[in-house]
């Protein structure tokens, strides 16, 4: 049995947003943690600790943002080093609000595919719950682009909840977050 003193240990996946960019999280996992604050947590932060995780997906060819295909040892080490900055930032929102409610955090990046890398993760963590924030994609754009909160609720496990992102919030492509 489950000690009832523990926390409730909340998985967040989180990402950065693709219109803002670097270092601003998406709307999706942005919308995602102020739902858990405002409907969980409330006024009890010493009853939850909340485990951050960013999964990066690697470049298919390795090669990101750089204009030419000549790379040295150097360039791809740059561009390592920028990947772990990025999500060093993003996940520093998270935790700098965490700390300043006085919830109990951790946070750490994984590369991957991110419904995979999840999955992976809430098997070797064990939280008591997965919260992932939702695009709210319809079935077209689902086909295609494919959903990682979808794949959660199938795979994880653990409970999982989803929260779709503020209509008032939504881009106008969905598949922007």
């Amino acid at each position: 049995m489950a000690d009832s003193s523990a926390p409730t240990r909340v998985m967040m996946a989180v990402n950065e947003s693709s219109l803002k960019g670097y270092p601003h999280t998406s709307i999706s996992c942005r919308t995602a943690f102020d739902w858990t604050l405002s409907k969980l947590v409330r006024s009890n932060p010493s009853g939850f600790q909340f485990l951050f995780l960013h999964v990066q997906v690697p470049d298919e060819d390795g090669f990101d943002d750089m204009d030419s295909i000549y790379a040295s040892p150097e360039d791809f080490h740059q561009m390592k080093q920028r990947d772990k900055i990025r999500g060093l930032h993003l996940l520093e929102y998270f935790v700098n609000q965490c700390h300043q409610l006085g919830i109990k955090c951790e946070a750490w990046i994984r590369h991957g595919d991110p419904k995979e890398v999840i999955c992976s993760e809430v098997k070797r963590v064990q939280p008591d719950l997965l919260v992932v924030g939702s695009r709210g994609l319809g079935p077209f754009q689902r086909v295609f682009v494919g959903t990682v909160s979808e794949f959660c609720v199938k795979h994880a496990e653990c409970p999982v909840i989803t929260i779709k992102r503020n209509v008032t919030e939504a881009p106008q492509d969905p598949v922007d977050d």
